[in-house]
């Protein structure tokens, strides 16, 4: 085996000061999900797993490590809500994933605006400039190649309504880089924005005929 690739085996462990993992798979964006539960308890919090998972319908999706509010609030109600983490946002994002109390409030902790959402009852970050209203469409509980559950559940929701700051549209094209995105990276600190300057385009290649 080459000398010029780091080699490891997950299950035995990484050998390195942090997980590579998802420094490799990223920046990614992140998942700032609210909830609330049946009572009206407020939760926000972010997850660095997450990701769009198909068109039409429009899904969407994040990992929860642990059996989290966010979770148990979306299993209770069967709603959430995505919410876009921007550069003027990180700090307070970041405030938001904090350990608190059963019951208290990470928007009061973040000084953050809750504004009800107009197809789900859980709650839209009012200062963040997007946001997705969604409906649990499947959560599983991840497990391993051989079968054994992981303390991880994924959770994926229908977007059945989006909010969108008019500002970020163009000609009705959304800017992303005009919208500040903030992105997670490895380690324990690290994260990324995205600017126009970095912006490169391709075009995809027509289907190529199949052989006769």
């Amino acid at each position: 085996m080459s000398d010029d690739y780091y080699y490891y085996e997950p299950a035995a462990g990484h050998g390195l000061p942090h997980d590579p993992l998802n420094a490799i798979i990223g920046p990614r964006p992140i998942g700032w999900i609210a909830t609330q539960d049946s009572k009206g308890q407020r939760n926000l919090a972010p997850y660095s797993f997450f990701n769009c998972f198909n068109y039409r319908p429009p899904i969407i999706g994040f990992a929860s490590s642990g059996y989290k509010d966010s979770l148990r609030n979306i299993l209770e109600t069967g709603e959430f809500v995505w919410n876009l983490t921007t550069r003027p946002l990180a700090e307070q994002m970041n405030e938001t994933s904090a350990t608190l109390p059963h019951g208290e409030d990470e928007f009061v902790r973040a000084g953050l605006t809750p504004l009800a959402g107009k197809q789900v009852k859980a709650p839209r970050v009012a200062e963040s400039p997007v946001n997705f209203e969604c409906r649990l469409s499947q959560h599983w509980q991840l497990t391993s190649a051989d079968g054994e559950p992981t303390d991880t559940w994924l959770v994926l929701g229908e977007v059945v309504a989006v909010h969108i700051d008019r500002r970020l549209l163009e000609q009705g094209i959304y800017q992303t880089a005009k919208a500040q995105p903030v992105l997670r990276a490895g380690g324990p600190s690290a994260y990324y924005s995205i600017s126009d300057e970095q912006r490169f385009d391709l075009v995809r290649p027509d289907a190529i005929p199949a052989k006769s």
